[in-house]
């Protein structure tokens, strides 16, 4: 995994988010993401977790977790997938296939859109911020965090 990535998971509890450092290096399965935030947060139930993933200021990525579930995932560019193993991950993890003609250009978000609608960010807030010119990755999982009440603890994670 590279240097540059920032991995965390936040668990709503009745006294607000609390959240943890993720350690992705070891994921070779969608399941291992999961597996990891379980760990990281030490989950028993029915828990809300979000797992935020950040790579510089290239792509992001918010996997929502909540008991038995479906997972869902939004992947902010799903050129991602061309990016490294853990993109590739996340891509399959949001139903992106690769395109090995695709030329790279342009944000192309993937993923369940409405996975933060319940919580206060829409799925067209999710895809605005994600498309605007000139905000990185942390900026969006900031403002995200920020909306979400959970900022103060992403900001003692980085």
């Amino acid at each position: 995994m590279a240097s540059n990535t920032f991995t965390a998971a936040f668990v709503r509890t009745s006294d607000g988010w609390s959240g943890a450092e993720v350690d992705l290096g070891g994921a070779e399965i969608v399941d291992d993401l999961g597996d990891a935030v379980t760990e990281a947060l030490s989950l028993s139930g029915d828990e809300l977790a979000l797992l935020c993933v950040e790579v510089e200021d290239e792509w992001f990525a918010i996997a929502r977790y909540r008991g038995v579930e479906e997972p869902r995932v939004f992947l902010s560019d799903a050129h991602a997938i061309l990016s490294d193993s853990l993109g590739e991950l996340f891509a399959e993890f949001a139903g992106v296939a690769p395109d090995k003609e695709s030329n790279g250009l342009g944000v192309r978000p993937a993923g369940d859109f409405d996975l933060l609608s319940d919580l206060g960010v829409s799925s067209e807030e999710l895809l605005e911020l994600s498309m605007e010119e000139g905000l990185l990755p942390a900026d969006i999982l900031s403002v995200i965090a920020e909306r979400l009440s959970f900022a103060d603890e992403l900001d003692r994670l980085r």
